[in-house]
């Protein structure tokens, strides 16, 4: 049963992000929730100390922290933030979360120019009746919860959660 939990509750929130982000340009903070109770009633069961316990809250601590400087400043979107901050939890701190970050920070750069292009290149003019890409061409934000779905996804298997689950599998 944990083991399911693991394999289905992280990618899938994160993939709902990714859509809700794009179709909607908001990510819910149920998502965030499920994320960070999901995390707390499988960390028990997956092997981990006490220690290694506080270090994955340490990091939720960490990455809210500044994704919340980063939101007062008006530079990333609240549930950008919640949902960097929630991943973090689950990679703890450590190697899985510097693997995160840095494939959502690439993905989200490659995304921006994408959008940047697509918004000053004809096409655009032809998103025409289509809602979402006439979203993504009216909007000056950009819908980084996908860039954030890359990176949780790349990172995942690095996970203690996923390691431990992978083992289980096995």
């Amino acid at each position: 049963m944990i083991t399911a939990i693991v394999f289905v509750v992280f990618p899938f929130a994160m993939i709902h992000a990714a859509l809700s982000d794009i179709f909607t340009m908001t990510i819910a903070n149920r998502v965030s929730l499920l994320l960070i109770a999901a995390f707390i009633a499988i960390a028990p069961f997956i092997g981990l100390s006490w220690t290694e316990f506080g270090l994955h809250l340490a990091a939720f601590a960490l990455v809210l922290s500044v994704t919340f400087a980063l939101f007062a400043a008006g530079v990333m979107g609240g549930g950008d933030a919640k949902l960097l901050a929630s991943t973090a939890l689950w990679m703890g701190l450590g190697p899985a979360l510097m693997h995160y970050i840095l494939m959502a920070t690439v993905a989200g750069g490659i995304l921006t120019l994408v959008l940047l292009v697509f918004r000053g290149s004809a096409l655009a003019a032809y998103a025409g009746e289509v809602r979402v890409l006439r979203r993504l061409v009216d909007e000056k934000d950009i819908p980084y919860g996908v860039a954030l779905a890359i990176g949780g996804l790349a990172a995942f298997p690095q996970s203690p959660a996923m390691i431990w689950a992978v083992a289980q599998a096995a």
